[in-house]
């Protein structure tokens, strides 16, 4: 009599790598979570903060260079293991001389920048901040479009610290990019007036 044929599991990163376009996948902890594309405002804050930080430090343009500042990397801190997708992440060019040839960056970032949403803020703090400082990131900051504000922490000791919190429209001069001064409020999109 025949013997069924064993089917095999997809790896979660084969799973990562299967699923559709406009869905983003992280694992985190042994785990896959999936994400549809950010919204507008979302998307605005990334842009508004690559054009910030990513002139000056990714191009030099009116800033040090030295940099790659680049959106939605695949990091790879362990090769398919953990794989994180933050909103934007920089390396310092002395660290990380050359761009990879396909999307897995296995060098861990210098800084990362996570844009808080009401659907991923838990994740973000609870799940990939952690993960940040195991691997040794410097620098993290989080942006909450919602209630306006960008907190910036730098790991001390494998703990991260707090070092500096702005809201609305305060001017922003915060490690790891202190060359640089913007004002927060260019971050966020107008808001649409509310209807009485």
């Amino acid at each position: 009599m025949p013997q069924p044929v064993p089917t095999s599991q997809p790896t979660l990163y084969e799973s990562l790598e299967a699923l559709p376009e406009g869905v983003t996948g992280e694992i985190l902890n042994g785990q896959l979570y999936t994400q549809s594309r950010p919204s507008g405002p979302h998307g605005h804050v990334a842009f508004r903060i690559d054009r910030s930080i990513g002139g000056s430090y990714g191009d030099g343009i009116g800033g040090p260079g030295g940099w790659w500042i680049y959106p939605e990397p695949e990091v790879h801190f362990v090769r398919d293991t953990e794989v994180a997708v933050p909103d934007l992440a920089g390396w310092r060019r002395e660290r990380m001389p050359y761009l990879p040839e396909d999307q897995r960056f296995e060098v861990v970032p210098d800084w990362v920048c996570e844009i808080l949403s009401p659907s991923t803020k838990r994740k973000d703090r609870k799940e990939k901040m952690p993960l940040y400082a195991r691997y040794g990131v410097q620098y993290a900051w989080l942006i909450d479009p919602v209630v306006q504000t960008l907190e910036v922490y730098q790991l001390n000791a494998g703990t991260w610290v707090e070092v500096g919190r702005f809201a609305t429209a305060d001017q922003v001069v915060a490690p790891p990019f202190e060359a640089v001064s913007f004002g927060l409020d260019v971050l966020w999109a107008p808001r649409r007036p509310v209807l009485v």
